[in-house]
């Protein structure tokens, strides 16, 4: 995985990230989901009751290419965004222990990535630059 130690430590570190996943129709939904990071692989899911949810549907009728997002607000004053967007292939849901306990889950394997500020500090008069990674398949 081409993911930095420190990229690494910021994912480990949130429990929150939003999800993209696009209808057969086109149509996209995002939504807030708590995730797992493995190393290798990112973690959505969990009861029995989470295969109904778009998320999983839209995956289930061949949508399997996704978005992540893990990000936060360090400072107002100064502003101080920082995080990781991903671009990934999700494979359909499968029976899994997770950080819930059992339950389904829908694996995601990321393609590219950018992160940005993870130091957590102002850059002044520039926006933050950010790192793009394409991910090799593991």
């Amino acid at each position: 995985m081409s993911f930095t130690d420190e990229e690494i430590a910021y994912l480990r570190s949130q429990p929150l990230a939003r999800l993209a996943t696009c209808a057969a129709d086109g149509q996209p939904d995002v939504v807030p989901t708590a995730f797992e990071f493995d190393g290798a692989h990112f973690w959505i899911g969990g009861g029995p009751t989470v295969v109904a949810t778009r998320k999983f549907r839209n995956v289930e009728a061949g949508g399997h290419q996704v978005a992540l997002v893990i990000d936060d607000l360090v400072s107002l004053d100064p502003f101080v965004a920082r995080g990781i967007r991903i671009y990934g292939h999700a494979e359909q849901p499968f029976e899994r222990v997770g950080m819930v306990g059992p339950g389904i889950f829908i694996r995601i394997t990321p393609t590219v990535s950018w992160s940005w500020n993870l130091a957590g500090e102002p850059v002044g008069d520039t926006w933050y630059e950010s790192r793009k990674t394409v991910h090799k398949s593991v």
